[in-house]
């Protein structure tokens, strides 16, 4: 970074208990070419500086993109006044407890850099993906993606914090859609926009990439004469990629404290959960154990400080099947008097931060994929997720996916189009019945997970081994 924030920390003259800049600098490069003709090539870049002060024992936000002293003052003060304001109708009181000192730095591991793939590269890779993918006439349509994006945070703060971060995102999309007359269906790289890491130009290795494109493109023009998923109640058994939504929507969200104090539910919603369950609530069978984990190594949502300060640490979320934790920064956490992680994070320099999921994963279990389908005498097993819908309180909730096998006799048997499965949450966590090995694990995730007023789409990654539940209501047809 060209800037001393240091420098101009010291610069500025309001009467505070307490005051940090965030200043984040962020470079996307957006690639994708549908049906062999590039239809995006775009480069952005956005920086600016978030300042916030603490005053009267409350938290003030005011964000700049001019990074001149005179315009952080004029932030600072905006910031003031509005903590001054809040005050006045303070429903707690913070200190500066909640913005600890810290010192330390993070980048993004990777085995090759970026920078030894040129745009021509990428677009090259592209093409080839769209190609691999159109295994038949039946693929009417051929698309692939990827984006690019390099983020440098630092934070300091007027009691010595000094953090540095950088961060190399990447997000790749492969699809086909297959058609054979009024048949339409669409097969993708585990889901929409699901393959997301930290890392280098080694995850858009060409052997790996077109095998995958071209098993996509095969499963497209399968499904288009595979019968619907019957209607039934029975086991159901999730790939790890579809695993990734279920844990997001019915875990993550759920977990956000801000949530259960009521401060998401004019917008995002509420949560099923009460601050009295910590401790005490089966949230689902002993198997369950879930994990809020950002240290995992090129996962998309790693780190080593949320936008606090707070050093980010390894927390079991729900352990052998109970509540333990809460998704909630050291604000929620003394509002609401229970344990919670380091997630106060915040999508750019013109946000504040707010609670929000990460990384958050399934602990793998002892049971091998064979072994698990060779134990069901009947089921459906389901990969990549097509479609959701959940309730405010993230209770109810009915998901589609791309692709399903019938499980018949311990054996894998036909393909099945139109999965779809439905359930309660505490209901359905509480039929998890297996769980599979190391081996069996793989990570996904999304960078468009959005709540907050205004709006802010964060990067979450989720890791989870392949997983069997008893007594699920599934159903075929589109939902």
């Amino acid at each position: 970074m060209q800037i001393n924030l240091e420098k101009l920390l010291n610069t500025i003259n309001i009467d505070a208990d307490w005051i940090g800049l965030r200043h984040v600098t962020e470079t996307t490069n957006i690639r994708s070419v549908r049906d062999g003709k590039p239809q995006t090539n775009g480069r952005s870049r956005t920086k600016g500086i978030m300042v916030e002060v603490l005053a009267k024992g409350q938290f003030g936000y005011s964000a700049t993109n001019y990074l001149t002293p005179e315009s952080i003052q004029q932030a600072a003060k905006s910031a003031y006044q509005q903590a001054l304001s809040a005050s006045k109708w303070a429903i707690h009181p913070f200190t500066i407890d909640q913005r600890p000192k810290a010192v330390g730095h993070y980048h993004s591991p990777y085995v090759t850099p970026l920078d030894r793939l040129s745009t021509q590269d990428i677009n090259d890779l592209l093409f080839k993906v769209c190609e691999t993918l159109k295994v038949s006439d039946k693929i009417v349509k051929a698309s692939a993606s990827a984006q690019i994006t390099e983020t440098e945070v630092q934070f300091v703060s007027s009691n010595g914090s000094d953090i540095y971060q950088k961060f190399f995102w990447i997000t790749s999309n492969y699809a086909a859609v297959a058609q054979e007359g009024n048949v339409i269906q669409t097969r993708t790289d585990n889901g929409m926009m699901a393959r997301c890491y930290q890392g280098g130009a080694e995850l858009f290795d060409v052997e790996n990439t077109l095998d995958r494109a071209k098993n996509i493109g095969e499963q497209a023009v399968e499904l288009l004469a595979a019968p619907d998923c019957p209607t039934t109640t029975t086991q159901l058994v999730l790939a790890p990629d579809q695993m990734m939504l279920q844990i997001h929507e019915s875990i993550g969200h759920p977990l956000e404290i801000d949530r259960i104090l009521g401060d998401e539910r004019n917008y995002a919603g509420s949560s099923f959960v009460k601050l009295s369950d910590f401790g005490n609530l089966v949230y689902g069978s002993s198997l369950m154990n879930v994990t809020f984990d950002p240290s995992v190594s090129g996962q998309f949502a790693s780190y080593a400080f949320d936008d606090a300060g707070l050093e980010a640490t390894r927390e079991y979320l729900i352990k052998d099947g109970i509540l333990l934790r809460g998704l909630g920064s050291l604000e929620s956490q003394t509002r609401a008097n229970i344990p919670g992680v380091a997630n106060f994070r915040a999508s750019s320099w013109n946000r504040a931060p707010i609670d929000r999921m990460a990384n958050i994963n399934l602990e793998p279990g002892n049971s091998t994929f064979d072994e698990m389908i060779s134990s069901i005498e009947y089921g459906v097993y389901m990969e990549s997720n097509r479609s959701w819908s959940i309730d405010d309180y993230r209770n109810k909730f009915q998901f589609g996916c791309e692709y399903a096998k019938l499980i018949e006799n311990g054996q894998l048997t036909k393909t099945l189009k139109n999965p779809n499965y439905r359930g309660i949450t505490n209901q359905f966590w509480g039929g998890l019945s297996q769980v599979g090995k190391v081996e069996t694990v793989e990570i996904y995730g999304t960078p468009f997970c959005g709540k907050g007023e205004p709006n802010q789409a964060i990067r979450v990654g989720h890791a989870s081994p392949i997983c069997v539940f008893d007594n699920i209501e599934v159903f075929g047809g589109v939902a």
